[in-house]
């Protein structure tokens, strides 16, 4: 049996207090009265579909769960949800290929909203190797992966300050998005601990700017700091999920030591 879906109002008040906003806050974002925000909110009064819109940009709710307010309220859902590899997608999914190939020879991989990995660059698999096959299969969770104890985590010499980097941003998403399968995966990755990585090594000091990763690999240490990007104005639920994370060199000798392996297997290839 279908459970009946909660009342819109419900709905609306806990994504206002969620982004810690009062009544009044929300009303003059969006240019109404606080009394209408407040009788939406009771169910005194039934909003618009352009109303709950509206209201739903400002309050920056997902695309997913605007359409969950959409159908709360009795509307059509106004969101599509395509897979990357149906043909109205073959653009979106070029660009981000076309990304990820663009910023080889360094990592760069693309995710969903629960972290799943979608696709990555070739410069990916460095960091993989050793990993036992079971846990790479799909769908392969890059966070967990990253924190296992027989995934990534044996190899990052800052495993401790990486840990905590991971689940403080973990914790920030699952916040904002009130993804119970995001809760679930922060909740597990607190339980793998965060000691057993390879010793810390000198190298550069960025924690006052950004978090690096640092990995000992084949080719020796290479340390990382990353960027995120996202598809802007997204009007497709996967797009408006869909994450890709890049990885730059954050010192001179991991990108030479990656510069160098590439132009190798370029050399490999070639004979």
């Amino acid at each position: 049996m279908m459970m009946p879906s909660r009342p819109v109002g419900e709905l609306l008040r806990e994504w206002r207090q969620r982004r810690s906003l009062s009544q009044l806050d929300l009303a003059m974002r969006a240019e109404v009265s606080a009394r209408h925000v407040s009788f939406l909110e009771t169910g005194r009064s039934s909003p618009s579909r352009d109303m709950l819109l509206h209201l739903a940009e400002e309050l920056d709710v997902p695309l997913r769960e605007r359409n969950a307010l959409l159908m709360a309220a009795g509307f059509a859902p106004a969101y599509p949800e395509n897979s990357l590899e149906e043909p109205q997608m073959k653009a979106a999914r070029e660009a981000v290929e076309l990304v990820l190939s663009g910023h080889e020879p360094y990592p760069a991989l693309a995710v969903d909203r629960h972290w799943h990995l979608v696709t990555a660059n070739r410069a990916v698999g460095l960091l993989l190797e050793g990993i036992p096959a079971e846990l790479l299969t799909p769908p392969l969770n890059v966070l967990r992966l990253s924190l296992h104890p027989e995934g990534l985590a044996p190899n990052i010499l800052n495993l401790e300050q990486w840990r905590a980097h991971i689940l403080a941003r973990l914790h920030r998403q699952a916040a904002a998005t009130a993804d119970a399968k995001l809760a679930e995966l922060l909740v597990e990755l607190r339980g793998m601990g965060g000691g057993g990585g390879a010793p810390e090594v000198h190298a550069p000091d960025f924690t006052s700017l950004v978090v690096p990763l640092r990995v000992r690999t084949r080719l020796g240490v290479l340390s990382f700091i990353s960027t995120t990007t996202v598809f802007g104005t997204p009007r497709d639920i996967t797009l408006s999920e869909l994450a890709i994370e890049s990885f730059f060199p954050a010192d001179a000798a991991t990108g030479e030591l990656l510069r160098k392996a590439a132009e190798a297997a370029r050399r490999s290839e070639l004979s």
